[in-house]
């Protein structure tokens, strides 16, 4: 039977907390990230869910793995609603498909907090601008991409050659499913030679419009 724990080589989480992005430390990095979400949308626009992870008394690696668990859980539900919508059977197939890669990510990250002595933070409520096949890969080729320039972004500054090894066995598959993606919109998978990076701030504006509350 295949494990459940996230894909993270050596002792579980170790070097976590000491990950940094843009030269600031994770914690700081949601921090300020939802403060400026609050400056832009207002304060109704910062996640109970992010208020949550911070508050976590176990701080470090358990704070780092419910905010990734937020981000997961934001995937495997966009996926989820796609399957209710009318979709052709080759892309029902994929979307079922990477709606269990995602699910599988939630399920690992949840195990993890708690065998960690944490507690995992609920899923927010999720709205996605879909209605037809058609917007449903355009959103998720937009999903996919984030994801892989996020991965990008944060690579230089991972100081941990367990989580750096285990961040690049994630971005593989986020990129075959952005290459999956474009397939099915008739496009080439792999249009450039090098990808971009995005910073914290890029990543926060992609996905903080799908959050309700």
């Amino acid at each position: 039977m295949q494990s459940t724990k996230p894909i993270v080589p050596g002792s579980r989480g170790q070097g976590l907390a000491s990950v940094e992005v843009h030269g600031m430390s994770r914690s700081s990095f949601i921090l300020k990230s939802a403060l400026a979400a609050g400056a832009v949308y207002g304060a109704a626009a910062v996640s109970p869910v992010v208020q949550q992870a911070l508050a976590q008394d176990g701080g470090g690696d358990v704070e780092i793995l419910n905010f990734a668990l937020t981000l997961e859980y934001l995937e495997a539900d966009f996926y989820r609603q796609a399957q209710e919508l009318d979709l052709s059977a080759e892309v029902m197939e994929l979307a079922t498909l990477l709606g269990d890669h995602e699910q599988q990510h939630v399920d690992a990250l949840t195990g993890t907090i708690t065998d960690l002595g944490g507690t995992p933070v609920e899923s927010p409520t999720f709205t996605f601008p879909m209605e037809d096949e058609a917007s449903f890969l355009e959103l998720a080729q937009t999903l996919e991409d984030t994801g892989v320039s996020a991965y990008n972004g944060a690579a230089p500054a991972i100081e941990s050659t367990d989580v750096l090894a285990a961040a690049g066995s994630i971005v593989q598959i986020e990129a075959r499913h952005a290459a999956a993606i474009r397939l099915q919109r008739g496009e080439t998978p792999a249009p450039v030679a090098f990808d971009e990076a995005l910073t914290d701030q890029a990543v926060l504006d992609a996905v903080q419009p799908f959050i309700q509350a």
